[in-house]
């Protein structure tokens, strides 16, 4: 393998963590109907939107109201609409608000009305889907079993399609079909009465909502119930169902699969929490519809704004062998209690106690929750995700690039890294970080790659070895027997072909090698 063709490798896997998350600069929103408009309360739509770097400018407009933001990274701003942005009962509308922002943000949507109350995750326009599975309808007592569509609570459930920026064709089908043009930015709204339609395609990306305006909950009650479905994925999934989730209601908790071609329902089973299916996974109880998180999708860090009309929790799920990982902000969760979930992984829930809350990983992937209770009813949606890739130090918003460089001396490699704004890679005291870079490095290895150079070098002087960013030298990994005497050798070499020490030894300094280059990454502020 070239060194080009390595290059490419490194910058691929580094970019990633930025095509896989749920931020991005352009969003559309629209809220769906909540309740009957004949119900007395008014209606508290909100978009809390997150930045993740300083300076970011944010244009949020409607044909309402437009607004202008300028945030920190880590700040969240908190917008506020009333009844007017929602949509209304027509096939079509335009009652939507475009978020366009010059740097990643995270945006979540609250909808509330009393009691009746849902979030949404919003996904950036450039990580929408052109397919989504349609799931089975849940049987709700008073709502799907008298289904009348003069009646907001017994009115069929829906779809809501929410078209991106570019015109589209978009077909609903499966035993029927139906089709609808949308211009950019308008929505598409339409019953689903039973399983004839199981699929909603388009040639252009597009958002999906599924649910029901004012489903029946308990005591009569009914609710706002909507989900934010994911684009279709065609392989085998695994899902797993932290207990948590179906708290208070296992008997009324299922979760409906839907893969196009088919659907079914299964009941939640307490004793099998993890469901395995090639399609999407929604859950769904009493008041709650929320999407499973597939664990290809688990990611290292989460965001979470707390909704001030409710109590607010998270819900994690990790690989037993990694939950001391596990941080909130700087610190380590206290005393979770950990359930098996009959696999490699457990679940915990933890309340949230501040109004931003920064979840993350220092090792491993995970998947969170968030879940909200208002007035014993349960909310939520999965978290936004800010990166796909876990970094020992915290929440990275732009991972560290790592970049093998071609062979040459080890004056030569160094000045090769500053040309490419990188520096020769320095292991100052930390042990996480060796390790860190070691699985990167396996992970851009080809055969040719045996020893590398890194940023260490014996002092001409002293004799002493020091680190080119001038942090002592504390946390080393030497091969058994070195380094040698002074004139063994004057630069710092390791081992990079496949073994799992990644040993270090002394070497002259005009050998050939190639680089480690290094960039650092850019952290989410974590307090």
């Amino acid at each position: 393998m070239t060194p080009v063709l390595l290059l490419l490798i490194s910058a691929a896997l580094n970019s990633a963590s930025s095509s896989e998350d749920s931020t991005g600069k352009d969003f559309i929103v629209a809220f769906p109907e909540n309740i009957a408009y004949y119900f007395p309360n008014s209606t508290v739509n909100k978009i809390q939107i997150t930045a993740l770097f300083d300076g970011t400018q944010i244009d949020v407009t409607s044909q309402f109201k437009n607004s202008s933001l300028n945030l920190s990274a880590g700040n969240t701003e908190e917008l506020r609409y009333d009844s007017k942005v929602e949509l209304n009962k027509s096939e079509i509308s335009q009652n939507t608000l475009k978020i366009t922002s010059d740097k990643r943000v995270s945006v979540h949507t609250i909808s509330l009305k009393n009691t009746s109350m849902q979030t949404a995750l919003i996904i950036p326009e450039d990580k929408l889907g052109t397919k989504y599975f349609i799931p089975p309808i849940p049987t709700i007592q008073g709502t799907t079993d008298q289904v009348n569509e003069t009646v907001t609570e017994r009115q069929p459930f829906k779809i809501i399609i929410i078209n991106a920026g570019r015109a589209n064709k978009v077909t609903v089908g499966g035993k029927t079909s139906k089709t609808m043009d949308l211009q950019p930015y308008e929505v598409g709204q339409m019953y689903i009465k039973d399983d004839s339609y199981r699929t909603v395609s388009a040639k252009n990306p597009m958002a999906v909502a599924f649910g029901h305006t004012c489903a029946i909950r308990h005591n009569c009650t009914c609710g706002l119930l909507y989900t934010m479905l994911p684009p279709a994925k065609e392989e085998k999934l695994k899902f797993y169902i932290p207990p948590a989730l179906a708290e208070g209601a296992q008997a009324e908790t299922f979760v409906l699969l839907a893969n196009g071609e088919s659907t079914k329902v299964e009941k939640y089973d307490p004793d099998k929490p993890m469901v395995e299916y090639a399609g999407s996974a929604i859950l769904y109880r009493p008041g709650l519809l929320l999407s499973l998180i597939p664990e290809p999708d688990f990611a290292a860090c989460f965001v979470i704004n707390t909704v001030a009309e409710a109590q607010n929790f998270a819900t994690i799920v990790v690989n037993k062998d990694h939950t001391d990982g596990v941080r909130i902000g700087t610190s380590p969760l206290t005393d979770p209690a950990w359930t098996p979930l009959g696999t490699n992984y457990v679940s915990v829930k933890v309340p949230l106690l501040t109004s931003k809350n920064v979840i993350w990983h220092a090792s491993s992937k995970m998947a969170v929750y968030f879940g909200e209770s208002k007035d014993g009813t349960p909310f939520g949606n999965p978290a936004p995700v800010i990166s796909k890739f876990p970094d020992f130090r915290g929440c990275t918003v732009t991972p560290e690039v790592v970049h093998i460089g071609p062979a040459d001396g080890w004056r030569e490699s160094l000045q090769y890294c500053k040309d490419q704004q990188l520096e020769l890679i320095s292991f100052p005291d930390a042990a996480d970080h060796q390790k860190q870079i070691y699985e990167k490095i396996n992970q851009i290895r080809d055969d040719s790659l045996k020893r590398v150079w890194i940023g260490m070098r014996r002092s001409s002087l002293t004799g002493e070895w020091y680190w080119l960013n001038k942090q002592s030298v504390s946390d080393t990994n030497w091969a058994n027997g070195e380094p040698g005497l002074a004139q063994d050798g004057q630069c710092a070499i390791m081992r990079a072909d496949g073994s799992k020490d990644f040993g270090w030894s002394d070497e002259e300094c005009c050998s050939d090698a190639r680089p480690v280059c290094l960039g650092p990454p850019t952290l989410f502020p974590t307090g």
